[in-house]
């Protein structure tokens, strides 16, 4: 791709991005995009060939943007399954409040929006695959607990995780971030891990 066609593309997800932090994703359209970026709908549609397309690429524009794999990598690079489920909860958890408005649209839009439920599935696709490799970790230390299977065990920590309960608890009951991340690492190490230091046998 040429410089003048990727400053484009960058140009168009910057102004969706803008779009949807401030509409909360209603009446987003691709001409609005079109407009803010000051280029022609047809333009748009060279470079994304549908909106589907556009809002995943967005989703992952900011990932980028806002460097996520450095913000995994302490997770990544975890020797151990309760170091690495505490970091990626700590990533993952402070990640929520910077790309919230985004996040909260493309929720918003899912049920009627079926380019929102794509880009929605595949960013809660990306955080699952984070969750299960925290939990696949647990489970091959033998330090999953008891009775959970590992596809179990990440249902449970994905749904902990979600946006959703964010918002309930740091703008529904007031908490502090940091509150938030101190009570998540509690409730998974308490919910998924084995008692005891050795692990289950």
């Amino acid at each position: 791709m040429s410089s003048a066609n990727l400053e484009t593309r960058c140009r168009i997800l910057d102004a969706a991005w803008r779009l949807l932090e401030q509409q909360r994703g209603s009446g987003v359209r691709m001409s609005d995009i079109a407009r803010e970026t000051g280029i022609s709908r047809q333009a748009v549609y060279l470079h994304f060939p549908t909106r589907a397309e556009l809002l995943v690429a967005l989703t992952r524009h900011i990932d980028q943007a806002k460097d996520i794999d450095g913000r995994l990598r302490a997770s990544r690079e975890a020797t151990g399954g309760r170091e690495r489920l505490g970091a990626f909860i700590e990533a993952w958890g402070n990640y929520i409040p910077e790309v919230h408005g985004v996040a909260r649209a493309l929720i918003a839009m899912q049920d009627t929006d079926e380019a929102a439920a794509i880009a929605c599935a595949d960013r809660m696709q990306a955080m699952r695959e984070g969750c299960e490799a925290a939990v696949r970790m647990l489970d091959e230390e033998g330090r999953l607990g008891e009775g959970w299977s590992v596809g179990e065990a990440t249902d449970i920590l994905w749904t902990l995780l979600s946006v959703e309960n964010w918002e309930k608890l740091r703008e529904g009951c007031g908490w502090t971030q940091a509150r938030y991340i101190e009570a998540m690492k509690h409730l998974a190490e308490r919910s998924l891990m084995a008692s005891g230091r050795s692990g289950r046998r």
